[in-house]
């Protein structure tokens, strides 16, 4: 690996020069004049391009509502964290950080829970307030959004946020917050909080965050089977007359009579 110091950096393949840009900075590798791939290799790359579609699905449903920032790892944390969890194991997206470096448990002490009738809780806590040489936080906004994937189609089924604002000069006595999304597919359920102080929100990612607090599966309708109706016992089959065995002659079956 070489590091691109020029004027004019690139990204891409120029030849069979690859550049790329690593923790911000410019590198160089070669491609490879032939990639010898396995059977390993092969379902690792499936897998990948799997979860990288995935991970794509999800960005597109959520990234949209948020009024944060998203930090640049965020396609790349995500891919890891769906290859982490495994196929199909939507619930292993749970406490997912949109904002890699802050999460909710450093803005609520006490983590709110949501339940499948569609109610975030808040228990009752202290928040704390941030402060800076500009002035201290008065207000925290929690936004609560809900969308729903289907993940077999590859489409969102349905997107809905609401918004609660905590007044931070005030006790915090807990609160309560519904949301409700029908519809097909898996339910994704991401809370955003961030502090506002008298000029509008602080840009500081240290202080606001944006996790994926539940995951509830599509509930499929049980289906009832009809109990099977009884039927009568049909009489014996009667007996039939026994035959009297064939004799053959000149290998022909001659029928002997009584």
């Amino acid at each position: 690996m070489a590091i691109l110091d020029s004027i004019i950096p690139f990204t891409g393949k120029l030849g069979n020069i690859i550049s790329y840009k690593r923790n911000g900075k410019h590198c160089l590798r070669t491609k490879p004049e032939q990639v010898r791939q396995t059977a390993n290799t092969r379902q690792a790359a499936k897998w990948f391009g799997a979860a990288s579609r995935k991970g794509a699905l999800i960005r597109s449903a959520i990234t949209p509502e948020l009024d944060i920032y998203p930090d640049s790892y965020l396609v790349n944390r995500l891919n890891s964290y769906i290859m982490k969890a495994g196929r199909n194991n939507h619930a292993g997206l749970k406490n997912f950080r949109f904002n890699g470096y802050t999460g909710l448990d450093k803005l609520f002490p006490q983590l709110p829970v949501f339940s499948k009738d569609g109610t975030l809780h808040i228990p009752a806590q202290r928040l704390e307030a941030y402060g800076n040489n500009y002035g201290t936080a008065k207000q925290m906004e929690v936004k609560l959004i809900a969308t729903r994937i289907d993940f077999a189609t590859r489409s969102i089924t349905g997107t809905d946020a609401v918004v609660m604002t905590i007044d931070l000069e005030q006790p915090f006595n807990g609160a309560e917050m519904s949301i409700e999304v029908p519809g097909k597919g898996t339910l994704l359920v991401v809370v955003q909080v961030r502090q506002i102080g008298e000029d509008g929100d602080y840009r500081d990612r240290n202080w606001f965050a944006a996790d994926i607090v539940a995951v509830v599966e599509d509930q499929q309708p049980e289906v009832s089977l009809a109990k099977n109706k009884s039927h009568k016992k049909l009489a014996g089959i009667p007996s039939m007359p026994p035959r009297k065995a064939a004799s053959t002659q000149n290998r022909q079956a001659v029928n002997q009579r009584e």
